[in-house]
């Protein structure tokens, strides 16, 4: 099972930079009529300017509202999609810790760390026969925890560090990597001790997608999560 986003990317980043030149030109041309003072030219250009926004905004609304709220069970995969290519994210497992760091100065958590691990995978499947083999970066990531009352939890900074620390075979989510390679990366948070029904949400963290029609950052659409209950576990010696 997998579950992508934005779907049709090429088309809807298109869309997105087309309505962008378009309302750039139409004020460019509202400038002028207001320099000549020419009530057709402000005339034209507002209203095109106004068919333009309100156009793009009704559909970016209506296929948010439009969309489905989606929980991946363990071995999907999440797709971001991007012009060309695709990247593909599943949680390898899971692990929980009372404490993290070396056995003399252990770091104790507020609650407890919960460590999801996440496979990278560039799938040479979804090459665009004119891109080539060179290596891909991807985007910025932003990973959140949520239990099952709805909490969120943000990456614990300290845990990462001391985790990265123990275990430099956890490669960051911005590594770049070629066409058909992977890797894993273990995320950590604190969480409170009796804190349950655990989910990840693996999003991006580019503002703009938030005007990109069927994203899932886009406004007031629904997420892909990642069910962490039923993960497999993993010892801290395993990769």
């Amino acid at each position: 099972m997998s579950e992508s986003t934005p779907h049709f990317a090429p088309i809807v980043l298109l869309l997105f930079l087309g309505s962008i030149l378009l309302t750039g030109l139409c004020l460019l041309v509202l400038l002028y009529g207001a320099i000549r003072r020419s009530a057709p030219v402000l005339r034209v250009s507002a209203a095109a300017i106004l068919t333009i926004v309100g156009g793009y905004t009704f559909i970016l609304g209506g296929v948010s509202l439009a969309s489905s709220e989606k929980t991946l069970p363990p071995g999907s995969s999440k797709y971001f999609c991007e012009i060309d290519c695709h990247i593909a994210y599943s949680v390898s497992g899971i692990r929980t810790a009372s404490v993290l760091g070396p056995e003399l100065q252990p770091t104790t958590a507020h609650g407890q760390f919960v460590i999801v691990r996440l496979r990278t995978w560039f799938d040479p499947s979804t090459i665009s026969p004119r891109r080539g083999d060179g290596p891909l970066t991807p985007n910025a990531r932003r990973a959140t925890l949520l239990d099952s009352v709805g909490n969120h939890y943000t990456v614990s900074e300290l845990g990462h560090a001391l985790l990265t620390r123990l275990d430099p075979a956890s490669t960051a989510l911005t590594t770049p990597l070629r066409s058909g390679q992977s890797y894993t990366t273990d995320i950590v948070f604190d969480v409170p001790k009796d804190a349950h029904g655990f989910r990840l949400l693996l999003s991006e963290d580019d503002p703009e997608t938030l005007l990109v029609i069927g994203h899932e950052n886009s406004i007031l659409h629904k997420k892909i999560y990642f069910a962490l209950d039923s993960a497999p576990l993993f010892s801290s010696t395993t990769r």
